[in-house]
């Protein structure tokens, strides 16, 4: 019997969670399903315990590294904004994903950030992010209505323009298309060294990819992996970056 080929592991990075009595390292569901089904790689939680681990370490056993979403905000300190009182931080997660941000472009492996992670990376390479988009007076309103089902809040919310000549205008097939929006923060200073691929209509900066890099290296604000396979320009992204993964493997 013909074996079947070894598929690309992917680091995941991990949310730490306070689920009484203990902290827990965690991943949601929807981001592993759409790793194995339309990536098809084998997701791999990465913890967050850079006090104890060098990334580097671990990053040399991946052949790519994936970013999801969180319900934390990346905290203000990392790009001189001001705490704000009632906002849910993880400190854990932006010291592993700051961290393995920088080792993965340094090393060449694919790089792919999702909402939380598209404002990782902003930030990793030296932009700023506004935490609560709504409070500017500049924005239309990209967070979820929590009210609504999770069908209705997941639903598509509001067009993104590709840049022509872009890579995920290549990807997609498409220069403009609808997509989710359940996010507060958002880009404010776009990072340099990035290009962005995608805007709003109010102009926010929806995604970007890495100058330079070896590698699939992308971020969306958006969340692509909701409903992946019932979606077909979500469903290019992930390949492409499944594609990235196993041509590192060689």
């Amino acid at each position: 019997m013909q074996e079947k080929a070894q598929k690309p592991l992917v680091g995941v990075v991990a949310d730490v969670k306070f689920i009484a009595p203990h902290p827990f390292h965690t991943v949601g569901d929807k981001y592993l399903r759409a790793l194995v089904q339309a990536a098809d790689v084998v997701p791999v939680l990465i913890p967050a315990l850079t006090d104890i681990v060098a990334v580097k370490s671990w990053l040399s056993r991946l052949d790519g590294v994936f970013l999801p979403g969180g319900y934390s905000m990346v905290h203000p300190g990392h790009y001189e904004g001001e705490l704000i009182d009632g906002t849910l931080y993880d400190e854990a997660r932006d010291e592993l994903s700051l961290t393995i941000i920088r080792a993965a472009l340094d090393l060449g492996k694919p790089l792919f950030g999702v909402c939380r992670g598209l404002q990782e990376m902003n930030v990793a390479l030296g932009g700023s992010l506004h935490q609560n988009l709504h409070l500017t007076g500049q924005y239309i309103e990209h967070r979820e209505d929590k009210s609504l089902t999770v069908e209705e809040q997941y639903a598509d919310a509001h067009v993104v323009r590709c840049h022509a000549d872009g890579q995920l205008a290549r990807i997609t097939g498409l220069e403009e298309y609808r997509v989710n929006s359940l996010h507060t923060q958002g880009i404010d200073r776009l990072a340099p060294g990035v290009t962005a691929e995608a805007v709003a209509e109010d102009g926010l900066v929806e995604a970007f990819s890495v100058d330079g890099a070896t590698a699939f290296a992308m971020a969306v604000q958006w969340h692509p992996e909701w409903r992946v396979m019932d979606n077909q320009p979500n469903k290019k992204l992930f390949e492409a970056f499944g594609a990235a993964c196993r041509r590192a493997m060689k």
